[in-house]
């Protein structure tokens, strides 16, 4: 994809970013791409933690592939905010900034002054965005969030994993990247919230708490009946069969989404019998004869190749697909048309490539304005921008702080 460079939906706005790792780095990036200006403060001579997250790192650049995935369209910023002169730049910024995201832990922020209570009253329409593990409340508010611990307590690695294995943490760390998204939609609630009263707020975004909220029908099934739901391996809990089949060659997911869908099934399969089977008849007598289903399927998917099956199946229009590595998922001729890979110039001088933005809005599209900075790439525009002479930038500098 050619990178866009258009304004974007929200340009105007201006995000002071007080993040690193990646839930509050993801609400951020998800406001850079569409169109606010983010300022990004990093420690000096440290920066993000993700910056050490490496290797891999990207090709040909001393930057690693965590942080250039999570940091585009951002200004990076060095200010050590413990400092007096670091925390009078805060405030320089924020006389000029719509919205502060953060996730340091709960109450951190207010050793500096720059917590939400004092903060409010001196700029009354600020939106303040807090990403923490549990919340700023709670018995839990204090402790550390870790997104495999929240994937533990928050339920879904006792839903992940092999019927009779242990249990499973989702192979991408979905308790952060939900926690950063929630956090950009609060933030964009609290923007049209603005824009009618003239007020800004705080935004409490726990990752348990957005955990909890995309337990979705398990947590539902959950509250229906009392029952924990155990652990089913790659099978659906409401829907059968939807599941993993080894096929001749590998496996491919099926998906059988109602009974019309299970009739022409059987019937494009040779299986005419199980329409007349009450066990098979419905959706429901199905889950109840789960592993009747999948015993008496698994040999009739084995016949032929993933391959052929994806052919077959796509034709009668059977949900399936096959289970694809990352190769051939970048490689996927569908995913070259979306164009989900971007190139964008980086301060190395070299070309990056990153995962596109998959919100497609036909008037205001993400933009990609600047690949992620290097450490400190901005400080000087940015605090000439404040009014600061060369001077004054090398005695913070000087002095530690910049």
């Amino acid at each position: 994809m050619v990178p866009n460079f258009a304004p974007g939906a929200l340009a105007g706005l201006k995000v002071l970013d007080l993040t690193r790792v990646l839930a509050g780095p993801t609400c951020t990036q998800m406001l850079g791409d569409l169109g606010a200006e983010v300022i990004k403060i990093e420690r000096p001579g440290a920066g993000d933690d993700t910056r050490g997250f490496a290797p891999p790192y990207v090709p040909r650049t001393k930057e690693s592939a965590y942080f250039v995935g999570v940091n585009r369209n951002k200004k990076s910023v060095t200010l050590d905010i413990a400092k007096p002169e670091g925390q009078e730049i805060v405030h320089r910024l924020l006389a000029e900034c719509d919205i502060l995201v953060e996730n340091f832990k709960v109450g951190a922020l207010a050793k500096y002054g720059l917590g939400w209570e004092d903060l409010k009253d001196r700029y009354p329409r600020l939106i303040y965005c807090s990403i923490t593990g549990f919340g700023q409340t709670g018995p839990y508010a204090p402790r550390p969030g870790y997104d495999a611990l929240i994937q533990a307590m928050g339920g879904v690695m006792s839903l992940t994993g092999e019927i009779d294995g242990e249990p499973q943490k989702v192979g991408i760390p979905v308790a952060d990247l939900f926690a950063g998204l929630y956090g950009c939609i609060g933030v964009l609630a609290a923007v049209n919230h603005r824009n009618s009263t003239g007020q800004g707020q705080r935004i409490d975004i726990g990752m348990l708490d957005t955990h909890v909220a995309w337990l979705a029908n398990q947590g539902m099934n959950y509250l229906a009946t009392g029952e924990n739901p155990p652990r089913l391996g790659n099978q659906h809990p409401n829907i059968v069969p939807y599941q993993v089949f080894p096929s001749s060659d590998g496996y491919i997911v099926l998906s059988v989404g109602n009974d019309p869908t299970f009739e022409r099934f059987c019937k494009l399969v040779g299986q005419e019998a199980l329409l007349a089977d009450p066990r098979f008849a419905t959706n429901a007598a199905r889950v109840g004869n789960r592993q009747l289903v999948t015993d008496t399927l698994t040999p009739v998917m084995r016949s032929r190749s993933t391959k052929e099956w994806v052919r077959v199946l796509e034709e009668a229009k059977i949900g399936c697909g096959p289970i694809n590595t990352l190769k051939d998922v970048f490689e996927d001729p569908h995913v070259q048309a979306r164009e989900v890979v971007v190139e964008m110039d980086h301060a190395s001088g070299e070309r990056v490539q990153v995962i596109a933005n998959p919100v497609r809005l036909s008037a205001t599209p993400p933009s990609y304005r600047g690949a992620a900075p290097v450490l400190g790439q901005h400080t000087e525009e940015v605090l000439a921008g404040l009014g600061l002479d060369a001077e004054a930038i090398a005695k913070l500098r000087s002095d530690g702080a910049a």
